[in-house]
């Protein structure tokens, strides 16, 4: 009997496992404990951070104890009603999240989680989640007959059906005071209306970027920075609309990345409008490459014609020579040479039957004709 009670358990943990796998699979931005193999970094901490559809997040209080662990499934209160969502951390690291969010949690109210989320609660909540995509076709088209300027996004039901959120997008501030009583009316639900923008819409739809890789604002990114087109002028890219913008249609969040390093490089070369006086005229200063070491100066101002290449050490020397009033003669001799590339022909190396045996021409026999 006892061996039948252990497997029946086996088997219980087994489905629903595959069950928060299936689910968690839907949600976006997962966070990495870093402090789960530390000494003491996985103490007794009754905070629990909890995250829902895409990247919706919250922390929650557990004021029953429960002994919980990262990709469990509860029921957190909500307004009203109750929610359905995963647990993402627990223990030491979401102190770490609080701090990120400047949250004293001393002061601040939390939430509460109820309990392990029961198979009727799951039930309910994927019930809701099948109607979302019908929800949101549905709402739009009721709010293209209102002639309302805006675009539903997403749709997001709460674990007990009791309330449903839409995203939305509008350029300009919209009155969606008869939207929300037809939907209400519609759907038999509490409405929430919530306005997002173009990088957030992104982080919850997902999609490929033109690296070939998903969008860091649905896999990874936890919030969004702004983005100026400073981030490429100082890593000397072209200013190319097509190129720096992103699915969102707004400027690549990846354009920061390597920002912070270029700053930095940037403190140990000149500024850009130090102009060099030579013996030849004066040159002005046209790109930098921080990795070679390398200034490009050209004698016309306005155009980029004719560059030279300039060492660091030469145009520091340039500088201080200009400073005791002199000018060097010679600049371009004094200039760095590019390395020739050597380029190969390389048609014909990507062709698909490039690694086909090719067929020996049989040789024909020549007939020996005799004289007689």
């Amino acid at each position: 009997m006892s061996d039948y009670n252990n497997s029946s358990e086996r088997e219980s943990n087994i489905s629903a496992d595959q069950t928060a796998f299936s689910i968690d699979s839907n949600f976006k931005l997962p966070t990495y404990d870093w402090l789960q193999d530390v000494p003491g970094g996985n103490r007794d901490v009754w905070l629990a951070e909890v995250r829902f559809k895409n990247t919706r997040k919250a922390i929650f209080s557990n004021v029953n104890r429960l002994r919980l662990k990262k990709g469990d499934i509860v029921a957190v209160e909500a307004s009203p009603g109750h929610d359905i969502g995963i647990v993402s951390l627990t223990g030491e690291i979401v102190y770490e999240q609080l701090r990120k969010l400047k949250i004293d949690p001393q002061k601040a109210e939390f939430k509460k989680i109820y309990r392990t989320a029961k198979e009727t609660d799951i039930e309910k909540w994927e019930e809701g989640k099948a109607l979302e995509n019908e929800t949101m076709l549905e709402a739009r088209r009721i709010a293209s007959n209102l002639k309302l300027e805006m675009k539903i996004g997403d749709v997001e039901y709460q674990g007990d059906r009791t309330k449903a959120i839409f995203y939305y997008i509008a350029e300009e501030r919209v009155d969606f005071r008869e939207l929300i009583k037809v939907l209400a009316e519609q759907f038999k639900v509490r409405i929430e209306m919530r306005q997002i923008g173009a990088r957030q819409e992104a982080g919850r739809i997902g999609g490929i970027a033109s690296c070939g890789r998903e969008l860091c604002c649905s896999t990874w990114m936890t919030n969004f920075v702004s983005v100026s087109t400073n981030s490429a002028r100082h890593q000397e890219l072209s200013l190319n609309p097509q190129k720096l913008a992103g699915q969102c249609g707004k400027l690549k969040c990846c354009l920061n990345y390597e920002l912070d390093i270029y700053l930095e490089a940037q403190k140990r070369f000149p500024a850009s409008n130090i102009q060099l006086e030579t013996s030849g005229g004066t040159i002005y200063h046209k790109k930098t490459d921080i990795f070679k070491e390398i200034i490009w100066y050209s004698y016309d101002k306005m155009s980029s014609l004719n560059q030279f290449p300039l060492s660091l050490e030469r145009a520091f020397e340039i500088i201080d020579e200009n400073k005791k009033g002199r000018k060097p003669e010679m600049i371009i001799k004094q200039s760095i040479k590019e390395q020739e590339h050597k380029f190969e022909n390389v048609v014909g190396q990507d062709s698909l039957t490039r690694f086909d045996k090719k067929k020996k021409k049989k040789k024909r026999k020549k007939r020996r004709r005799y004289n007689d």
